[in-house]
């Protein structure tokens, strides 16, 4: 251990589990990691935790590093969305309703209703889906009142974690804008008032450098540190990409995610794209689907396959919609096989999972440029997250795209994002600055592959026929 190392400590606190990494300022290098799980419940669309379990995870990812000691300052970035409702104590009155909870779906078609598609966006820039927080906090009252009327704070993960360490309420405008009740200029006053909440229950909003506090006693992180704001998990991951304007990053993980940093207030009414701000003053355009790694690797288990068994040709389609999907928007739906023939392999049947699950990230790209007012060009798309290590999802990327893929050597970027924020409050840098010199993006660039129209067209057509068996259940 090199007592001269100047050292940080970023977290991502993500669905299933809490990663922590210590850094050192100067070079970049990963001194260490930490690891702890998460317990995720609920059946049907229900998906909750117990906030608690993520805070006794913060304290022993950072505690395994063996650096906590030696931090110079820390931030957290945190999935986004979920609703986290506190008492006047700072206790939970609810379980945590993460963002794959579909369960407030019909409260985002009503408030969607309530208000117009073109008018969210406008506004908040996004219309609002199940996975929004304005949604969620909509189910809380709908379906569990007394819960909403002892609730005196609500959080976001990111806010909750790093209330704990500092005592204070705070949050950025990143992860605000995930909320459905945050606009360009602030908390929206109609917005709060048609669903029922207070701004004095929301933390405030800080600007993008400022620290949200110090770290109190009772963490493994030495007391009187700087925390920094803190940000979304997929604002945190731009951050430690070093994104510049333009330059687009799919995400394949429990999720998948396509984005841009771009300089212009996107809002698209459609709804493909949510108009989320990033962490450092500009926007965050992004596309999100709910069924990626997780759903494929379930197909290729029923299969009774390898991962990574696929192969090519074939007609069939899969749409792999197993938790209900928000891009496309359809909340309903599920797993949809089609096309299937007596020459149909169990190996084309994967293959055609992963051309699914990864056909709305890409079909979405150019949207997600657009709507950031950035002109789509032929630039790399940097590949990341725990499927861009896949053989398989690498050559689908590419084949479905027809663009060249670059895969980022650095692992944890959301954890680096908030480990860039934490370094930027002791060097005076911007975060993004501090991922750029730290040189996070580098990494092989594999050429691009002919895209493969007829693939993207048979799954679009097969979506459109689709469209009936995937409307809202009647009653």
């Amino acid at each position: 251990m090199n007592a001269s190392q100047r050292v940080v400590i970023g977290v991502d606190s993500s669905t299933q589990s809490t990663k922590a990494v210590a850094v050192d300022i100067d070079s970049g290098e990963v001194l260490a990691e930490g690891r702890a799980a998460h317990t995720v419940t609920g059946t049907g669309g229900a998906r909750e935790s117990d906030p608690e379990q993520w805070w006794q995870a913060f304290s022993e990812a950072v505690a395994a590093t063996g650096h906590a000691d030696r931090a110079l300052a820390v931030s957290v970035g945190g999935q986004q969305h979920g609703l986290v409702a506190l008492d006047a104590d700072g206790r939970p009155v609810h379980p945590a309703m993460l963002w794959n909870d579909t369960r407030s779906a019909p409260q985002a078609a009503a408030l969607t209703e309530r208000l117009g598609r073109a008018e969210w966006a406008r506004r908040t820039g996004s219309v609002p889906t199940a996975a929004f927080t304005v949604a969620k906090w909509a189910w809380l009252r709908e379906n569990a009142p007394e819960a909403a009327e002892r609730t005196a704070a609500v959080r976001l993960p990111h806010d909750y974690l790093t209330g704990r360490l500092t005592g204070a309420g705070t949050t950025d405008r990143g992860d605000a804008s995930g909320t459905g009740w945050w606009g360009e200029n602030g908390y929206d006053k109609e917005i709060l008032d048609l669903v029922g909440l207070d701004e004095g229950r929301l933390p405030e909003v800080i600007e993008p450098g400022r620290a949200a506090g110090t770290v109190r006693s009772g963490s493994p992180l030495p007391a009187g540190i700087p925390v920094a704001a803190g940000t979304g998990d997929n604002m945190a991951a731009a951050l430690g990409l070093g994104l510049t304007p333009g330059l687009p990053a799919v995400s394949l993980g429990t999720s998948g995610t396509v984005y841009a940093v771009t300089r212009g207030r996107p809002a698209d009414e459609s709804g493909t794209v949510a108009g989320f701000a990033d962490a450092s003053g500009g926007w965050l355009p992004l596309a999100c689907t709910l069924n990626c790694t997780l759903a494929v690797d379930r197909i290729a288990a029923l299969l009774g396959r390898d991962r990574a068994d696929v192969e090519p040709g074939g007609t069939a389609v899969v749409l792999p919609f197993l938790d209900g999907e928000r891009t496309p928007d359809l909340p309903y739906s599920s797993g949809l096989f089609h096309g299937l023939r007596h020459d149909t392999t169990a190996g084309q049947l994967l293959q055609a999972a992963y051309d699914g699950a990864a056909h709305a990230l890409l079909t979405a790209l150019d949207d997600v440029l657009r709507h950031g007012g950035e002109t789509s060009t032929d630039a790399p798309i940097l590949l990341i997250g725990g499927g861009a290590r896949g053989a398989a999802w690498q050559n689908t990327v590419r084949r479905l795209s027809g663009r060249a893929v670059q895969l980022p050597r650095a692992a944890e970027l959301v954890a680096l994002g908030a480990a860039a924020q934490a370094a930027g409050l002791v060097t005076g840098e911007q975060p993004a600055e501090v991922a750029r010199r730290w040189g996070t993006a580098d990494g092989p660039l594999l050429d691009p592959l002919p895209r493969d129209e007829e693939a993207l067209a048979r799954i679009a057509d097969t979506l459109h026929r689709a469209g009936r068996l995937f409307e809202a259940p009647t009653r």
